[in-house]
């Protein structure tokens, strides 16, 4: 799934109605509630703060609150629009100032979903990328060797410890752990040893 690296903010206005778009990655519903709070705060003469928030690795805590608008025209066509972009622990709060003309159900769908839209689109996204951490002790003849292997594959590798030997963290898929432990072991002749670092999630940018 993907998520939000940097928050972002946008705003609309139709039939004099003003939108205005907040979006920030919280994590769990207290940094969302949090962030709805200093919202409401900064818009304390708006008529509407209407929100919705994914959490969740697999992103299947949601909530909306429509905040005083006509059941379903506010808060879940904002979800609806965090859950087709596959975003997760990712909220979005809009604000609106009314402007004096209805905009009836579908004009409040549209309009909702746009500013949701928009906002996001003023964000930066990541993908949550899962990787395996190995760490990887090696003696500096075959160092060259090891590090020349690691850019090849392109991987990510975290801070060498130059002592005795040398210890490299590596990262890679998890399901290419066991592959990469036996080209490192034909690399090396048997002489690097592994431990398992566990996995860890990276956030890999996707758009500016």
């Amino acid at each position: 799934m993907f998520t939000i690296l940097t928050g972002g903010e946008a705003e609309f206005t139709v039939q004099r109605s003003r939108f205005i778009a907040y979006v920030e990655a919280v994590h769990d519903e207290e940094e969302a509630r949090a962030f709805l709070v200093k919202i409401r705060k900064e818009h304390y003469d708006a008529r509407h703060c209407c929100s919705a928030w994914v959490l969740g690795a697999d992103g299947s805590k949601q909530k909306s609150s429509d905040d005083g608008e006509p059941g379903g025209t506010a808060g879940m066509p904002i979800l609806d629009v965090i859950k087709k972009r596959g975003l997760t622990d990712t909220m979005v709060v809009v604000v609106r100032y009314f402007g004096g003309i209805k905009l009836g159900a579908g004009g409040l769908v549209r309009a909702y979903s746009h500013a949701a839209s928009i906002g996001l689109d003023a964000a930066t996204l990541a993908r949550r990328v899962l990787l395996r951490r190995i760490i990887v002790t090696v003696d500096y003849a075959t160092l060259s060797a090891v590090e020349h292997w690691a850019r090849q594959k392109n991987l990510r590798t975290g801070e060498a410890i130059y002592a005795e030997n040398v210890v490299i963290p590596l990262l890679v898929e998890p399901d290419a752990w066991e592959e990469a432990r036996k080209e490192l072991t034909d690399l090396t002749a048997g002489t690097a040893t592994f431990e398992d670092g566990g996995e860890e999630e990276l956030l890999e940018k996707i758009k500016s």
